[in-house]
């Protein structure tokens, strides 16, 4: 599953052909998460409440370029890395 972004200890994924809705992954300190790229709810997995607020704001700022991503993962071509919060 490629990586697509790295922050604060947080690692943003995107598998190839994943099932719909469009979505990512984040991991921190062994805890997972799935988010819908259109509406940043969480699909399934939790985590800690401050990397789950990192990563709400990572993603509300590369919401496009995510769907992008989404869109090259079902092709399967290869993703872009997308910016890091700073």
């Amino acid at each position: 599953m490629p990586e697509i972004s790295r922050f604060y200890g947080i690692i943003i994924r995107m598998y190839f052909q994943d099932h719909n809705p469009p979505h990512f992954h984040a991991e921190y300190q062994g805890m997972k998460a799935e988010y819908d790229i259109k509406t940043l709810e969480v699909l399934a997995g939790n985590l800690p409440n401050r990397a789950h607020v990192l990563v709400l704001e990572w993603a509300s700022l590369h919401r496009d370029r995510l769907l992008e991503n989404w869109r090259k993962s079902q092709i399967p071509a290869p993703l872009e890395r997308i910016e890091p919060l700073d």
